[in-house]
């Protein structure tokens, strides 16, 4: 697997898939292309079904301002795709082609340049990008056992020197993205009219509030708060898309405020979280083009779920119920954005997970030794879930609420 920094990403929202990775595809083509004076960049599958309303249009211009610029979105379903979210790019000089390249937007930012090769160096057939030779929840969980460490100790040993320094700055930009979302105000960017709400959820206590009914306002507010931000075009952390990136922040924010946790037991926490994320993107996809809705918030519930289970300083097995169960009860979760815009039903999935990954880890807490299913045998069910699900919903705005929803 590679290092948890390919799945934690800083950058500016909508969507990971949609804009993220098509400017970094933008980008290195340009970097690999200067001689190029024009551009012709055709998107297909989701992101020609979509990419208008993810802005993936705007970023790839922006990628390549300067150039003449022509986007093409590709709407037709007969063309046989490697993956659902598939761009290529086309470069002129004088009107002659000089270059091309296909690209596939993977998730979580993450993009293939189709004919790369794989390098490896060394010769041991490990691409020498990868950091971990374990693919899966239970070979690490082997080792930790054996080893009697923890899955946080297993990602510091693998990662390099600078990792922390790496999650302080992950932890900053998502703390950051809680705190600006909890300032603005007022209606969203993309035709809709949505209100913002995390400051209401902040400010408007309840009558008769319980410490329940606070966690839960409290913990919401969070998650609006940030997938708020990542609507506006804010700057976000990518856990595992952006889609998704309010779940995470939201329930380490409020645990963070209530138990006093130090700094070192959010990097912990962190980085199970991004453990769990790197599993569920190896084996299977974080993708909502690829295998629905189920493939970001799921993960992301189940991210969160982990974390939570290591702030708690919870056994292994523990950990790995939290994070089964929050993805096993995300199957068949479909992703169907109105407008192809990353709020509804986006925005609220993101505060009902994080409801869900605590309760995941109250769970845990009493029902491990009970339980039958493996956080691996969650994960391949999920993808298949997701291969089996009908293309409208996979993040086509064809079906679901996207479909039946009138907008005026």
């Amino acid at each position: 697997m590679k290092s948890v920094r390919n799945l934690f990403k800083i950058g500016v929202g909508p969507s990971s898939s949609h804009t993220m990775g098509p400017a970094f595809a933008a980008r290195e083509f340009r970097k690999r292309n200067p001689e190029c004076d024009s551009v012709t960049v055709t998107l297909y599958g989701s992101l020609a079904k979509t990419g208008e309303g993810h802005g993936t249009d705007r970023v790839i211009k922006e990628e390549l301002s300067g150039l003449d610029t022509e986007i093409i979105f590709n709407t037709n379903d007969d063309v046989k795709l490697e993956h659902p979210n598939t761009l290529v790019l086309e470069g002129y000089r004088a009107g002659e082609r000089i270059a091309e390249m296909t690209v596939l937007s993977v998730g979580g930012g993450e993009i293939v340049i189709v004919g790369d090769e794989m390098i490896d160096e060394d010769g041991d057939g490990v691409p020498d990008d990868e950091v971990y030779s374990e693919k899966s929840f239970t070979e690490i969980a082997e080792i930790c056992k054996s080893r009697n460490i923890r899955l946080s100790d297993y990602v510091f040993e693998h990662e390099d020197a600078d990792f922390k320094h790496f999650l302080g700055e992950v932890w900053h930009t998502m703390s950051n993205s809680i705190r600006e979302g909890l300032i603005h105000t007022g209606t969203l960017p993309g035709g809709l009219e949505l209100q913002r709400k995390a400051q209401k959820l902040y400010n408007q206590r309840h009558i008769d509030e319980s410490p329940q009914t606070r966690e839960n306002r409290l913990v919401c507010a969070y998650a609006f708060a940030v997938s708020e931000q990542n609507a506006d075009c804010g700057r976000i952390v990518t856990a595992p898309t952006c889609g998704s990136c309010g779940v995470l922040p939201a329930v380490l924010k409020y645990m963070e405020e209530k138990n006093s946790f130090t700094e070192d037991d959010i990097f912990r926490a962190l980085a199970v979280a991004g453990l769990i994320g790197n599993i569920v993107a190896t084996n299977a996809s974080v993708s909502g083009a690829e295998c629905g809705c189920q493939a970001e918030i799921g993960t992301a519930c189940s991210m969160a779920a982990a974390a939570l289970a290591e702030l708690f300083y919870m056994g292994i097995d523990q950990i790995e119920y939290a994070a089964e169960m929050s993805l096993e009860h995300h199957l068949g979760l479909t992703c169907d954005p109105i407008c192809g815009l990353v709020q509804i039903p986006c925005i609220e999935r993101n505060a009902v997970a994080a409801m869900r990954a605590i309760n995941a880890l109250s769970l845990a807490n009493f029902l491990t030794d009970t339980r039958k299913i493996s956080f691996d045998i969650v994960v391949e069910t999920m993808y298949q879930t997701g291969v089996d699900l009908s293309h409208i919903y996979r993040e086509t705005s064809e079906g679901g609420l996207a479909k039946l929803y009138k907008h005026n």
